[in-house]
């Protein structure tokens, strides 16, 4: 690989589109700074507890893109709690077109991340097995089945009472 990966088109690990204009990943290293640059996006939501790193924050500074931070605790000890407030918060941030396009991480762009998009797929209505293959896919070698368990009992119905429907992106129907 080159000594300056600045203008090589290098996808963040685990990237994917999730919908149009909503996509996901892990955190952004400066060698996928190009690559991010040419989505266009007008939004990064952050699942880190941590501050954001001063790199990523001078690209966003530099390419007028909003950082919305949501922090989240990774879910591995049974004591540690995703709180269903701050996914919604994050659902109802991806359901409203003034953000997008809008990159999603986490650390890793795994569990996290997986969760938030879990929740997303119940808005569209997905089913628990599609759902779940995509979070595991994502999530491979290590799911973790509280991450699905906060996915199935998190409660769409919340998120349709707080939606802005002038700001609805197009692909969701109600």
């Amino acid at each position: 690989m080159d000594q300056d990966d600045s203008r090589n088109l290098i996808p963040p690990e685990n990237f994917a589109m999730v919908a149009p204009g909503i996509y996901r990943g892990a955190m952004p290293k400066k060698k996928n700074h190009y690559f991010l640059e040419k989505l266009g996006l007008k939004s990064i939501l952050t699942l880190i507890l941590e501050e954001y790193p001063v790199q990523n924050q001078a690209f966003l500074k530099n390419n007028n893109i909003q950082l919305l931070q949501f922090g989240v605790a990774g879910n591995k000890e049974p004591f540690v709690d995703i709180s269903e407030e701050v996914i919604e918060n994050a659902v109802l941030s991806l359901l409203d077109n003034r953000n997008l396009p809008i990159f999603i991480h986490c650390n890793k762009g795994k569990h996290r991340t997986g969760c938030l998009v879990g929740c997303f797929r119940k808005i569209q209505n997905w089913s628990f097995t599609s759902i779940f293959d995509e979070y595991r896919r994502f999530s491979a070698p290590k799911s973790r089945s509280l991450d699905q368990q906060f996915i199935e009992l998190f409660d769409s119905k919340k998120i349709f009472q707080k939606i802005d429907i002038e700001h609805l992106p197009k692909f969701i129907t109600l």
